[in-house]
This record gives structure tokens, sequence and C-alpha cells, in this order.
């Protein structure tokens, strides 16, 4: 690795999901429809936070970009797999490669980080509720964005800055229907098992310790809400549910596939498909159809839709 990039592997083939054609139309129908319900979801989320006066707070600003996140956490892998369903040679050139596997470990890495802001929004917003807009100002709100994205900048660096200066040149077949790290790394003319721990470690610290600030967030969150009235710890678990169902949705997959694999290709294949298809589009189904505020903005958009095309 001493000198620079070795790889005379222009392209790898990607083994896709499934070999028998009829199944294939099949996962192309449903993958597509469920990817334009997943884009469209987070867009709409998009929209409504930006044009609803009544969705302008630090937990709706966050919302949407869990959305702007999730639909890149979708397109970084599902229309490639999607258009490769209608193709018999499902190829991806070394550059594509290296780029799916650099967005993956970004997006993983900025949603890890801004679910911890979101929970200490909510930490804040159920535990110091007189101080919440103080402390959830703008300019915090911002800045703790920010930080989520140089996080995950950071994190997707560490990773691809070494796999791209691994020797490929020879075996090119990836068992996936995308570019994914453990795989592409076993690919490598070199003895690779020392470097699939500290890919591990790396990417194990990053998700421990955006669980563990979590848990401490929802566990001040818990026992606030068992010393308050019934009335209030009932508004209070119910605003967290969501994001806590979102938490758990994004970081059981993410934690087998990355930090801890449990080396079971039909398995691996599920929790890839399951994190990059279907956490995407759930996400803006729990929000919305368990968010209150968010039903009744979905009702005044779609008024507010329905008066303009009839006075015109």
């Amino acid at each position: 690795m001493d000198g620079g990039n070795q790889s005379i592997v222009s392209e790898f083939v990607l083994l896709g999901l499934a070999h028998s054609w009829n199944m294939q139309i099949l996962l192309f129908l449903i993958s597509f429809m469920l990817y334009l319900v997943t884009v469209s979801g987070n867009i709409l989320i998009m929209i409504l936070v930006i044009t609803d006066s009544h969705l302008h707070s630090p937990m709706y600003f966050l919302l949407a970009n869990l959305s702007f996140v999730d639909m890149l956490l979708s397109s970084n892998t599902t229309p490639k797999m999607i258009t490769d369903f209608l193709k018999e040679n499902k190829t991806i050139s070394f550059g594509g490669c290296m780029s799916q596997i650099f967005f993956s470990h970004l997006i993983a890495g900025l949603e890890m980080v801004l679910l911890v802001v979101m929970a200490y929004d909510r930490y804040v917003a159920i535990c110091k509720p007189l101080h919440y807009s103080t402390i959830m100002r703008l300019q915090r709100c911002i800045g703790l964005v920010v930080t989520a994205w140089t996080t995950g900048f950071v994190h997707a660096m560490s990773q691809i800055v070494v796999i791209v200066r691994l020797p490929f040149c020879g075996p090119r077949e990836v068992d996936s229907f995308f570019c994914d790290r453990p795989l592409v790394i076993k690919l490598a003319c070199m003895d690779s098992y020392k470097l699939k721990i500290l890919m591990n470690i790396d990417c194990g610290v990053v998700a421990i310790t955006c669980f563990i600030l979590l848990l401490i967030s929802y566990t001040y969150i818990l026992v606030t809400v068992l010393q308050s009235s019934k009335t209030g710890a009932s508004k209070a678990l119910s605003t967290c549910t969501a994001h806590a169902t979102v938490v758990v949705l994004f970081f059981g997959p993410c934690i087998f596939i990355y930090v801890w694999p449990l080396n079971i290709t039909w398995l691996d294949k599920f929790l890839a498909v399951f994190y990059s298809v279907i956490t995407p589009l759930l996400n803006p189904a729990i929000y919305t159809l368990r968010n209150k505020e968010m039903k009744n903005a979905i009702k005044r958009f779609r008024s507010y839709y329905m008066d303009s095309k009839i006075s015109a």
C-alpha cells in the first residue's frame, strides 16, 4: 500500500439479490415503487417544514434534515440496484464503487449524530422546558447539524483513504447489490484480517458513542417523565416514541453490517436492503403517522392546494 493505488481491477461485478429473471422483474417493480414512495415522502416532509409556519421549530428543522439524509441514503444505492435488475451484467466502475462506499459511511455517520442531536432536542424540551427556546436557538441548531455533517465526512474519509489504496488485482465479484465495504475489502490481494478489525473498530467508535449518548438522553427523559404528571408523561412519551423507533430501526442493521458483521450471506443482504431501502421509507411514515402536528400540516397543505386549484 506504500506505492499508492496498485489496483488493476477497473470495475467490479455485483452479484445482486436474485438469479431468476422472473424474481428480478418482481424485485424491480417492488424496489421502484418503494423508492418513489421514499423520495416522495421525504420531500413532502421537507416541503411541509419549510412552508408551514406551525412547523418552524427546532424539532421540525432537525426532522427536515433527517428526511434529506434519508433521501440521500436511499439514493446512494437503490437507483443502481433498480437498474441492475434489468441487466444481465451488473458491473460498477472502480470509481463508482468507491463513491458508494464513501457516501454509505458519510450518510451513516451523519445520521447517527443527527439522531443524537434530535434526542438532545427532546431532552431539552422535556427536562428543561423553560430554557428550551434559549438553548435550542437557530444558530445552535445549525451548528449541531454542521457538526453532524463534519463527523460523517471525517468518518467516511477515514474509511475511503485506506480502501482506495488497497491492491485489487484479481477477484472482482461483490456478493451484494452494492459495494459493501466488508465485501470489497475481502477482494483485496492481501491479508485483510487486521484491516477488517481496524475498520470495524473505526465504525464501532462512532456507532457506540452515538448509541451511548442516545441512552443517556432517553434515561434522563424517562426519569423526568416518571416524576411528572400522567398527562405530561403521556405527551412526552408520545413525542419520543417515533424518534426511539427510528433509532432502533437505523442502528440495528447498521451495527450488524459494519460493526459486528454476522458473515451470513443471505442475512447480510437482507440487513443491507432493510438499511438502505426500508429504513428511509419507514422514517417519514413513522413521523407523519405518529405526529399530530405533521398530520395537521398535511391537512393544511391539502386544503391550501385544493383552494388554489379551485380559484384557478
